[in-house]
């Protein structure tokens, strides 16, 4: 018996997936959270094989989450499945030490097999995805300058945001401007647009 931990912020979601889950005969879930920062003391506590990790959710985001299990509890694989397939978010997801990326429209049969295969230590990766991926390829932007995006997500002037990362307004003004660049934006607004569409935030 595979042991599934399914973390989405949608209670409606979350019970969907472990509905058309529990239906096959190999996959019991064994624990429900709604946010990512429970992600890590859930998996512990029902012993969860396999971890099904939704990527924007309250506490943590599903590939932190990701990334916090493959250094806490290796022997929790994880899978992304999420609404939003963004070429970014499998890269990104990839790096962080999951093991597969489907979107949550994938039929169920499929769904049950990304389990397995995740399960069983192979890949498990929607393929529409992976050819967008190819095609956006990787971030341009360095980590900093995609973390001084994402407060800039939340609008903020440049000073509000220097207090917040604890640097100089010139240095976020530079990280503002690399990252408009690297997006191919004429704004801060439209950079933020972009990096969210491709993933890259």
């Amino acid at each position: 018996m595979i042991r599934l931990l399914l973390a989405d912020d949608q209670a409606l979601v979350r019970g969907a997936l472990a509905a058309l889950l529990d239906l096959e005969t190999d996959l019991e879930v064994v624990a429900q959270v709604g946010r990512g920062d429970e992600v890590l003391d859930a998996a512990r506590g029902a012993a969860a094989d396999v971890a099904l990790l939704d990527v924007e959710m309250p506490g943590l985001d599903g590939i932190a989450a990701a990334g916090a299990l493959r250094e806490h509890l290796p022997t929790c694989r994880s899978l992304i499945v999420t609404t939003f397939g963004r070429p970014g978010y499998l890269r990104r997801a990839l790096d962080a030490g999951t093991s597969g990326f489907v979107v949550k429209d994938t039929p169920a049969e499929r769904l049950a097999d990304a389990v397995r295969r995740v399960h069983a230590g192979l890949r498990a990766v929607d393929p529409d995805l992976a050819v967008a991926s190819l095609a956006v390829g990787a971030s341009p932007l360095t980590e900093r300058e995609r973390h001084v995006l994402a407060l800039a997500a939340d609008g903020g002037t440049v000073a509000q945001l220097a207090g917040e990362v604890f640097l100089s307004e010139g240095t976020v003004r530079n990280y503002l401007s690399a990252a408009i660049g690297k997006t191919g934006a004429r704004t801060r607004a439209e950079a933020v647009r972009v990096a969210q569409e491709n993933g890259w935030l």
